[in-house]
């Protein structure tokens, strides 16, 4: 009973400390993000490496440190973290202020060594974060990071991927930063669930061939196609450099928008899917590729995306590309309720992730 206790409360100073922002100037130890203890995750463009800037949900932060505190340096209105510090419950941290830099993740720890985690858990291309490093007691320092996990996969996605409105339970809702929660995805959940350690490559409105109410011609410089090749949402100054992560499989969750009203071209949607899956193979040789559909598709749409990613797929294999797959998500009916603007709710995620992850389990052979 006293460690269930002792659990809570330290649980509860964690929650606490996340809501206090504070500005310059900062008092501690300093530790930049160039320090090699540091441990990234994701497409991050390190262009100033004072100031490592990212916009896509799931890039990841890793620390173990020593000490009794860690606050979080970024860019002031940089959005919504997910932080965990050692094995305490996860919990939201916020940088929305117009002048607050400076975040506490956690005080009054335990004295030792600790192991802080943090998410992006919006989509950033609009608010452009960057991190500026972290604040640690005097004196403290980094340790040795652990090392990530050896199964990794990369999820390319649209608003379901990004978390959209996860955490609303309106389906009339607008879309907000604040209910927006990639951390709860079934991206991540089924990446927790097999040990995996993921990139996502997400953004809402994306599609294959044109982006959501865009013209039956398509939308070339803003699809998916498109800004794969880069490192930074709407910005093709740096392309990504595909050598910093190879994943074993890639699921490829797209076509709703370009389906999302009734002006679409099924042609040029396939034509797209090829093309899309010829960038990714010729990044990724030897990776498993997974075609995903749903769970917001119904009726004739869903059809039509089932259709064309079937072709997509028996092409491929027929050409002797016997590594491409696909997997159907259940669509979603309304009995686990919605997020924003009729997306999936945080229990439909659940429920995705529960349809993935074994199926990711057997293709890939990750056993427990």
């Amino acid at each position: 009973m006293k460690r269930i206790f002792i659990f809570t409360v330290f649980s509860a100073l964690l929650a606490l400390a996340a809501r206090a922002s504070t500005t310059l100037p900062i008092e501690g130890t300093i530790v930049k993000p160039t320090d090699p203890a540091i441990l990234y995750v994701g497409r991050i463009s390190f262009a100033n490496p004072e100031r490592p800037r990212f916009t896509y949900p799931g890039t990841q932060i890793i620390a173990h440190f020593n000490g009794t505190s860690v606050r979080l340096w970024a860019k002031p209105k940089s959005g919504y973290f997910m932080a965990q510090v050692d094995d305490a419950a996860p919990f939201k941290v916020a940088l929305t202020g117009e002048q607050d830099s400076v975040v506490t993740i956690a005080a009054a720890l335990p004295q030792g060594d600790h192991l802080l985690r943090l998410m992006y858990i919006i989509e950033g291309y609009d608010l452009k974060p960057d991190f500026r490093g972290l604040v640690l007691d005097a004196g403290a320092r980094l340790l040795p990071p652990p090392p990530l996990p050896d199964r990794r996969i990369e999820f390319i996605g649209n608003s379901i991927t990004c978390g959209y409105g996860n955490e609303s339970t309106c389906a009339n809702d607008p879309f907000e930063y604040a209910t927006e929660n990639h951390y709860l995805t079934y991206a991540q959940l089924t990446a927790r669930a097999l040990g995996a350690v993921a990139h996502v490559v997400a953004r809402s409105g994306i599609g294959v061939y044109r982006s959501y109410g865009g013209p039956r011609e398509g939308t070339p410089e803003n699809v998916m196609t498109t800004e794969y090749e880069y490192t930074n949402l709407y910005d093709h100054s740096e392309p990504w450099d595909f050598s910093r992560f190879t994943p074993h499989v890639v699921c490829i969750n797209l076509g709703t928008n370009d389906l999302s009203t009734n002006n679409y071209d099924v042609h040029r949607l396939r034509d797209a899917y090829r093309q899309l899956l010829r960038q990714v193979r010729g990044h990724y040789p030897e990776a498993r590729i997974v075609f995903l559909c749903g769970s917001m598709l119904s009726g004739k749409e869903l059809d039509i995306a089932r259709t064309t990613l079937n072709a997509v797929v028996d092409e491929a294999n027929r050409r002797g590309d016997s590594r491409v797959h696909r997997f159907d998500f259940t669509p979603q009916n309304g009995d686990l309720g919605f997020g924003a603007s009729w997306h999936p709710s945080r229990a439909q995620h659940r429920r995705m992730a529960d349809e993935l992850t074994p199926f990711l389990r057997h293709l890939m052979a990750w056993n427990e």
